[in-house]
């Protein structure tokens, strides 16, 4: 996560995490949520490098973006499994 501590990361990871499993309503444990939210964040990080050559810095932009990452992991987890 860009501009932000490994502490702030793991903060904001989990609530990106939280928030990505209420929008896509499935059902994950605190550290699933973390998980989520960092590496979705890593994933959406480097989306947005590769189409529009920057990415979001700070606290907000970093929660924006690790919940729009966590909701595209969620989302082709369903899709490799099968279930919508």
């Amino acid at each position: 996560m860009t501009g932000i501590g490994w502490f702030a990361a793991i903060i904001v990871g989990g609530l990106a995490g939280w928030i990505a499993e209420k929008i896509m309503k499935s059902d994950m444990g605190l550290i699933m949520n973390i998980i989520l939210g960092i590496v979705g964040a890593l994933v959406a990080n480097w989306l947005l490098m590769l189409i529009v050559g920057s990415t979001l810095g700070g606290w907000f932009g970093q929660l924006v973006v690790g919940v729009i990452g966590a909701c595209l992991l969620i989302w082709v987890t369903r899709m490799v499994r099968g279930k919508t």
